[in-house]
This record gives C-alpha cells, structure tokens and sequence, in this order.
C-alpha cells in the first residue's frame, strides 16, 4: 500500500514527538511491506511567525492532497501570555477543523497495568478501564452565532446550536464502534435542561433503532463527570457534545497517569486528523525528555481508521505495550528504574515492531 501522508508537527514538544510516531509508522511499513510518504506543513505559533495566519492555504494544500494527517501541538507562551494578540495558534486547530470537516473526535482511555501506581486514582477503581468518547467537534458553544459583549462590556453571550444532521454522523460512527466492542453506548447530555441537548437524545434514540444489538443509557453530564472516577470501567463507548466532550476527555486523561499517553483521531467528511490530546509543553521543548507514547498510538490509530490497516495499528499498540513492561519511558511516567528520553524511547518502540515479537501480545 502506498499513502501520502501529512506532518504538521506544529510547536513546542510536537516535532519531538512527532518524529518518534513517524519512526514507528516507517518500522510497521518495513514489516508489512507499505510506503508512506510525509509531506510536512506549518501549523500553529511556527505558521504565525513565518506568514501570519496560524493554518495557512499551504498547509490546508498539503491536507487536501494528503490520505491521512499526523498531528503534533500547538501552542507558544508568548500567545498564551498576551491577552491582546489577535491571532492565536489555536484558532489554527479550530480553523483547520471547520476547513477540513473533521466533526468526529475519537479519544481511546485505556489503563495500563504497569502504570496503574503513577495515576492520582486508586489501582482497584482504574484497572482494566477501556473505552472511548466520540466527541462532535464542528458544532455547539464553541461555533454558535450570535456571541459578543454588550456594549458597556457588563454581559456576554454565546450561542449554543446544533443541526440534527450534526447529531446523526457522530451518532452513527459511535454505535458502529460499540457494535465492534462491548456494544454499549451511552449518551452524555443534559437533557434535563439544554434545548439542544434534548435534540441530541432525540436524535440518538432514533438512530439506536438502526443497532439494536447496541444497548443505548444517557446519563447526564454532571453524573457522568462523577462516573468517570468513581467507576471508569462502567463505560464502553460515551457519545457527547463539542464542550461536554471537551472537558470529559480532559478528565478521564487522568486515569492513564499521563496525558502524554492518550492518542486522539478527528475523523472527517473528506480528511482524518491524528493527534496526541497533550499539549506543545514548551517547558520541556528541545530537551528530548516528552513522552512520545500519544503520538506513536496517534499513529496506530492513523493506521487504523484512515488505511484501516488493523493488524499494522495492533502491533504498534503491542509494541507500545512491550515497552512499558520492559520499563521504558520518559520521566513523567517513570518513577524507578532508568528514565529514557523521547528518542531512545522511539528507538525502542520502533525495534520491536520489526522484531514483530510483539505482534501476538
């Protein structure tokens, strides 16, 4: 299989890692004899110092012709730290979502038994916790029109709106994916007070009568937020709204114990985006000490969904796996032993996907 893929790496610690996931995506085409071709685009802070515009045509150029896109970070603290910039390196993320169409943000959490002491939640609550949250990505809050201040600056106002037609296509990659796990879903809304949120219950109900091997709950986002660390194995696949998703996600990332080994997928219309959920961590950037792990998994779920490549993504996942039983990693996830840095960690992953000793674990 040839694939032409992009690399925008973006800022802070996301060349660094990205370089590691690209490592193991060239490793998987060793062994299973694919070509991939990188084709490498500005994004973010780097895109604003170079031509002013955080996502620029160039880089959206690159997507469009590109089969799958692999993602890093964005984000700089001289942005972050002037409340009057105009133009942020964030609006290139959300900026490259509406363009591109990517509606569906797909986050796997996933617990791993060798890390279970370094998360802030009890071993016996976290262990064996895996499921994934479906996130819409294009509407809602963040979107909503009409928002602004008044005119004295004393109020403020944002829209919150959906279309049914948003609902119904994450709807349906949500209950295609409990079709291929434990085939349960549940909704996170609230219904119990949002217009908008008693659309999507709605919607979804309807939707559930196309899957009835799928058993359907809602649950609402506030019981849901205590769920999530009271019992994190209760879920299978969770199916939410653009902010509910946004703030749930964030929360779950704790119980892995880092968030620099959660993968992310935005799938789209057209494009598929792939990233690791941290951030561009500049106080770290350049020193070879970020975690790689999300964006290596970003990379296996590249494999995955956009060349549906699942044997290549499982002995990624494996590899990944392997690895920290062997006790490599980088120091946010290593409390004993020898710490690793981002590249040796690369290395590492990367060798045992050729070794393919880890294709059956």
């Amino acid at each position: 299989m040839k694939k032409n893929i992009a690399i925008l790496s973006g800022d802070g610690i996301g060349p660094e890692v990205t370089q590691q996931a690209v490592k193991c995506l060239d490793a998987a085409a060793e062994v299973f004899g694919h070509e991939f071709t990188y084709h490498e685009g500005l994004v973010g802070a780097v895109a604003i110092d170079a031509t002013g515009n955080p996502f620029p045509e160039a880089t959206e150029k690159i997507c469009r012709e590109s089969d799958a896109i692999l993602f890093g970070a964005i984000g700089h603290p001289k942005y972050d730290n002037d409340p009057a910039a105009k133009v942020r390196p964030e609006q290139g993320l959300l900026s490259m979502r509406k363009k591109l169409g990517l509606f569906a943000n797909v986050r796997p959490v996933t617990s791993y038994d060798k890390l279970l002491p370094i998360s802030p939640l009890k071993e016996s609550i976290i262990k064996g916790t895996d499921f994934v949250v479906f996130r819409e990505l294009t509407g809602g809050i963040y979107f909503g029109e009409p928002r602004g201040r008044s005119e004295n600056g004393e109020t403020a106002f944002d829209t919150c709106v959906y279309s049914k037609h948003e609902i119904t296509r994450i709807a349906h990659l949500a209950f295609k994916a409990a079709q291929n796990r434990q085939k349960r879903l549940t909704l996170v809304d609230k219904a119990n007070v949002l217009a908008t949120s008693r659309l999507w219950r709605e919607t979804v109900k309807e939707i559930a009568q196309d899957y009835p091997e799928v058993s359907l709950d809602f649950m609402f986002v506030d019981n849901a937020a205590m769920k999530i660390i009271q019992n994190p194995k209760h879920f299978d696949v969770v199916l939410t709204e653009n902010m509910f998703g946004d703030i749930i996600t964030d929360e779950a990332s704790v119980i892995a114990g880092s968030l620099g080994l959660l993968p992310s997928a935005s799938l789209g219309t057209e494009q598929h985006l792939f990233e690791p959920i941290h951030g561009s961590y500049p106080e770290v950037a350049g020193q070879n000490k970020a975690n790689p792990l999300g964006a290596i998994l970003s990379a296996a779920m590249l494999l995955e969904y956009a060349f549906e490549l699942h044997e290549e993504a499982a002995l990624i996942r494996a590899a990944v796996q392997q690895s920290l039983d062997e006790g490599y990693g980088t120091e946010d996830i290593i409390k004993e032993g020898k710490i690793q840095t981002t590249t040796a960690v690369g290395d590492r992953i990367a060798a045992i996907i050729k070794e393919k000793k880890a294709i059956n674990a």
